[in-house]
C-alpha cells in the first residue's frame, strides 16, 4: 500500500510539473508571439478582393475582371436560416464561446500527440476568420497558437454579427467564388436570399472542403454533406422534422453559372478595363470598382448584329471558299469531341459533313446531334470564290461543294433553320457617338472579339477616301468659296516627287463632267474638284484648318492626295471630327466612362466632357446632381472645406467652326443623302440625316460617316491585310448598309430636327450653270444658301431677258 501511495504521489507531482511546464511554455509563447500579432482593429477597415465590374449606361453588366468572384453583402442581408446551417456545420457553439472551442482544441491536441501532426484544427468560425485574414494555411503549431490568440482578440473587438459578416464575405466556396453571394450566383444563378434551405445547406457545406464537397465535381459527396448538415439542424432544433424531410428529399439543383454578361460588348469591356488599369493599376482587379459606361445596351446589341450582318453579306457576295478543315472519316466517334475544340465565332457554329445526297447534306454538331441542310439552305447559292472580282458557276450537286469529313460553318437563318455559311475574312467596325458631348453610344471593333482582340475602331488607322473631303470643302467655305462656286471637273496632270513623279488622278469610272458647282461636286464625290480646291487653298491653310478637327497636322500629307483622303485615320477620330458638323461647329472628344464608383458606392470619378452649347447647356446627369446636392449640404455647414469636393462646372466645348460655316457644310452633306452617293439612306425617310461615303483605291476600304443632331456614326469595312475588296465594292454598297440598319434603330424614337438657320444665312435663286444670282424670269433657277456678305452678283442680261454670258472663273479651278 505504501508503494502504491508513493507511486500515486510521484504521478501527481509529474502531472503538476507537466502542467507547470505547459503553462510556462504557453506563457512564453504568448509573450513572444503577442507583440508580433497584427491589429485586429484593421478588420473593421478590411478591403475584400472584389472584381472590377463594367456596366452599360442602363446598368447592364458588360464584363467582370479579377481572379476572385465576390459580391460582399452586409450581415443584415445574410438569411438567418443560412447562418444556422453554417453554424450547424462549422461551429454550433459560436454564440457561446469567446472565440476558442476547448473541446475542439482538446481533440486537435490529442491528434497531435498521437500522430505528431495537426489533423483537424478544431477551429471555430472566429479562428477561421483569423486564419483567412491574417495567417497562412500551413499546418504548424506556431500558426495554430497565433490563430488562438487572434481569435480571442477578435472576439474582444468585434461583435458576433461583424465576425459572421467577415467570414461569409471572405471564405472560398470553389469555382472562383469567394463569399456566399458569389457562391449563390456560381452554383444557382441567384442571390443568396433567393435560395431554398437545401441550397443553403449545400453552400454551407463547402468551406470545409470546396473541392471534395463540390456539387459540380462531386455531387454524391456533396449530397451526403448537405444532408448531414440538415440532420444537424434538426438535432440542434433549428428546423422541424417536416422541414428537414422536405429539404433532404430535394434533388441537387446546382449547375455552373459562369459569368454571363447581360450585354455582349467585349470591345467596350476591354476599352473600359484598360482605362481602369491606367487609372488604378492592378488594384482595379481587386478593389471592387464599378464602371458605368456611356454605352446604350439596346443600340450596342443592334450595332453588334449589324456589323456581323454587314460582314457576312459582303462575304456571301464573293462566293464560297470551301471547307475550313477536314476530319478523319475513319474516326467518326471522335467527331463530337473534335468539334468541341473548334470555337464558335460570331454565331457561326462548326459542323462536320457526314453524308451527301444529290442536293442535301447531313451534318453533325459538337453535341453529336445531326441535321440536314437542303438545297435552299445556302447550298444552291454557294458559288465558289475565284478572286475578289469573280465567282464560279452555281453548284449542281452537294458534291460540288463539300465531301464527307469536311468541317463547315452553319448559322441560323431568319426562320430559325440552319444554313450554310463560312468564317469571313473581311472585317468591319462601327462607332457611334453623341455629337453634343462625345459620349460613346455603341462600339464594335470587329466580327468577333474572341477571334481577334484587335479593336478596329481605336487601332486600325486606314485611309478614309472621300469621307475626308468634307473637311477640305469646309476649309474652302471659310476661304471665299460658296456652295455655288464653279470648279472644273476635268483631267489634271500633277508633277510631284512625293507622288512618284507624274500623277494623273481620276474620278470613279474615269469620267469627267466639266464645270460644276461645289455643292454638286461634294454630293457626287468628284475627285478632280477636290484636288483643285486643295491646290487653290494651299497646304498650310489646309493643315491649319484640319488640325482643328483633331487630325494630327504633323502626320498630314503635304501633297494633293490629301484631298482624296490619303491621310490615315481611325474610325473613332473620324467620328469625333464629323461630330462638329452634327453639333453646329463645336469640337468634342469621345469618351466611354461616365463614372466610376467604389465598392461602397462612392463616386471615385465623374466625367465632365466638353459639351456643345449653342445656348444653355444640357441638364446635369443624376450623378452630377448628387454631387451638387452634397455641395449644397457642405455650403450649409460653414465648418466644412468646400473647395475639394465641389463638382466641376459645365465644360463648354470649343467652337471651331462659326455657325454660318457649320450650317452650310451640314446642308451640303445632307445633299449627299438626298441626291448623292449616300442616297440609299433615303430609305430612312428622314430629312435631318447627312454624311459622306468613302472608298479608297483598290478599292481597299469602304466607309460611311453620317449623323443627325442626336447621333454620329461611322462604319468601315475592309481587310486587315489591306487587300482589295472587289471592283464593285464601295462605301455606299459595303459600309452604308451597316450604317442604315444601325441608324434605323438609333433614330427610331427621335423626332426629326430641322437645322436652325443662323441669322447671317440667306437663300438666293441662282443659275445652276454659272452659280450667279438668277433673274426673276429665269425658268432654270434653283435655290442656294449664302452668307449675306457672299451673295453672288446678278447674272448679266437677266433683267433684259438677254442670253447668259457665262462666268469668268479663277484659273486655278480649271
Amino acid at each position: 500500500m505504501l508503494k502504491f501511495y508513493s507511486a500515486l504521489k510521484a504521478l501527481l507531482w509529474l502531472f503538476v510539473a507537466g502542467c507547470g511546464v505547459t503553462a510556462i511554455t504557453f506563457a512564453g509563447l504568448y509573450l513572444y508571439l503577442d507583440p508580433k500579432l497584427p491589429d485586429v482593429q484593421t478588420l473593421r477597415e478590411v478591403k475584400l478582393q472584389t472584381p472590377l465590374r463594367i456596366y452599360s449606361s442602363d446598368q447592364k453588366l458588360i464584363g467582370e475582371f479579377g481572379e476572385q468572384r465576390r459580391s460582399p453583402i452586409s450581415y443584415n442581408q445574410i438569411p438567418p436560416l443560412y447562418t444556422k446551417a453554417l453554424l450547424s456545420a462549422e461551429d454550433a457553439q459560436f454564440y457561446d464561446h469567446n472565440g476558442v472551442s476547448i473541446k475542439g482544441l482538446l481533440r486537435a491536441a490529442s491528434q497531435l500527440l498521437q500522430t505528431g501532426q495537426i489533423q483537424s484544427g478544431g477551429s471555430t468560425i472566429t479562428m477561421q476568420v483569423a486564419r483567412n485574414f491574417f495567417l497562412t494555411f500551413k499546418q504548424t503549431f506556431a500558426r495554430k497558437f497565433n490563430e488562438i490568440l487572434l481569435a480571442l482578440q477578435i472576439e474582444k473587438e468585434l461583435s458576433k454579427a461583424e465576425i459572421l459578416e467577415l467570414y461569409n464575405n471572405k471564405i472560398y466556396f470553389g469555382n472562383r467564388a469567394y463569399g456566399i453571394q458569389a457562391a449563390a450566383h456560381v452554383y444557382y444563378g441567384k442571390d443568396i436570399g433567393d435560395l431554398s434551405l437545401a441550397q443553403w445547406a449545400m453552400i454551407a457545406g463547402l468551406p470545409k472542403a470546396p473541392s471534395a464537397y463540390n456539387p459540380l465535381a462531386n455531387p454524391e459527396r456533396a449530397l451526403i454533406r448537405r444532408n448531414w448538415i440538415l440532420s444537424r439542424m434538426l438535432e440542434l432544433g433549428h428546423i422541424d422534422e417536416a422541414t428537414w424531410r422536405h429539404a433532404s428529399n430535394e434533388p441537387i439543383s446546382a449547375s455552373y453559372h459562369g459569368l454571363t454578361p447581360e450585354l455582349y460588348a467585349p470591345y467596350v469591356a476591354e476599352m473600359a478595363r484598360q482605362e481602369a488599369i491606367d487609372r488604378f493599376g492592378t488594384a482595379a482587379y481587386t478593389d471592387g470598382y464599378n464602371i458605368y459606361t456611356t454605352v446604350n445596351a439596346e443600340l450596342q446589341e443592334t450595332a453588334q448584329a449589324e456589323v456581323r450582318n454587314g460582314i457576312l453579306t459582303y462575304d456571301q457576295r464573293h462566293g464560297f471558299r470551301g471547307p475550313e478543315s477536314r476530319l478523319n472519316t475513319d474516326a467518326r466517334e471522335q467527331w463530337p469531341e473534335l468539334l468541341q475544340d473548334i470555337p464558335t465565332y460570331g454565331e457561326l457554329v462548326p459542323a462536320v459533313v457526314g453524308a451527301l445526297d444529290e442536293q442535301s447534306i447531313e451534318i453533325m454538331l459538337a453535341d453529336g446531334s445531326t441535321q440536314t441542310l437542303g438545297w435552299e439552305q445556302g447550298l444552291g447559292d454557294a458559288r465558289p470564290y475565284l478572286n475578289e472580282n469573280y465567282r464560279g458557276k452555281k453548284p449542281t450537286s452537294a458534291a460540288d461543294l463539300v465531301a464527307e469529313g469536311d468541317v463547315i460553318r452553319i448559322k441560323r437563318g431568319p426562320e430559325g433553320q440552319w444554313e450554310l455559311s463560312q468564317l469571313p475574312e473581311a472585317e468591319a467596325s462601327l462607332i457611334s457617338l453623341n455629337p453634343q458631348n462625345g459620349a460613346i453610344i455603341s462600339m464594335v471593333g470587329g466580327f468577333d472579339f474572341n477571334q481577334s482582340h484587335f479593336n478596329r475602331v481605336l487601332q486600325a488607322a486606314r485611309q478614309p477616301g472621300s469621307s475626308f473631303k468634307p473637311f477640305i470643302y469646309t476649309t474652302a467655305l471659310e476661304n471665299g468659296y460658296t456652295p455655288a462656286t464653279i470648279i472644273n471637273d476635268a483631267p489634271i496632270v500633277i508633277e510631284d516627287a512625293s507622288l512618284e513623279g507624274t500623277w494623273r488622278p481620276e474620278n470613279d469610272g474615269g469620267t469627267f463632267l466639266g464645270p460644276m458647282r461645289m455643292r454638286t461636286a461634294l454630293y457626287r464625290s468628284r475627285n478632280l474638284v477636290s484636288i483643285r480646291i486643295l491646290r487653290s487653298l494651299g497646304m498650310d491653310t489646309a493643315h491649319q484648318s484640319l488640325a482643328r478637327f483633331g487630325f494630327n497636322a504633323a502626320e498630314l500629307p503635304r501633297d494633293l492626295s490629301l484631298a482624296l483622303g490619303s491621310y490615315e485615320v481611325t474610325p473613332l477620330r473620324l467620328a469625333e471630327a464629323y461630330a462638329t458638323f452634327a453639333n453646329g461647329g463645336f469640337k468634342v472628344n469621345a469618351y466611354l466612362i461616365d463614372r466610376i464608383e467604389t465598392v461602397d458606392g462612392e463616386i471615385s470619378f465623374q466625367a465632365n466632357p466638353a459639351t456643345a452649347c449653342t445656348g444653355s447647356c444640357p441638364e446635369q446627369s443624376a450623378s452630377q446632381k448628387k454631387e451638387a446636392a452634397t455641395l449644397e449640404e457642405l455650403l450649409a455647414d460653414d465648418t466644412q472645406d468646400t473647395t475639394k469636393d465641389a463638382p466641376e462646372a459645365i465644360n463648354r466645348a470649343e467652337r471651331i467652326l462659326d455657325a454660318d460655316t457649320a450650317y452650310i457644310a451640314d446642308s451640303m452633306l445632307r445633299d449627299v443623302i438626298a441626291r448623292g452617293t449616300g442616297r440609299r439612306a433615303r430609305v430612312l425617310e428622314r430629312d435631318d440625316i447627312a454624311g459622306k461615303t468613302g472608298t479608297t483605291n483598290g478599292p481597299r476600304d469602304a466607309w460611311f460617316a453620317g449623323y443627325n443632331p442626336d447621333v454620329v456614326t461611322v462604319t468601315w469595312l475592309g481587310f486587315d491585310k489591306n487587300t482589295p475588296l472587289g471592283n464593285n465594292e464601295y462605301g455606299g454598297s459595303a459600309a452604308l448598309p451597316i450604317w442604315i440598319n444601325y441608324m434605323r434603330a438609333a433614330l427610331a424614337d427621335k423626332p426629326e430636327q430641322p437645322s436652325k438657320r443662323p441669322d447671317g444665312i440667306v437663300t438666293v435663286r441662282i443659275d445652276p450653270e454659272t452659280g450667279k444670282r438668277a433673274g426673276p424670269n429665269d425658268p432654270d433657277a434653283i435655290f442656294e444658301i449664302f452668307r449675306q456678305s457672299e451673295i453672288p452678283p446678278l447674272e448679266e442680261g437677266s433683267q433684259s431677258g438677254e442670253g447668259k454670258s457665262g462666268q469668268m472663273l479663277p484659273e486655278e479651278l480649271f
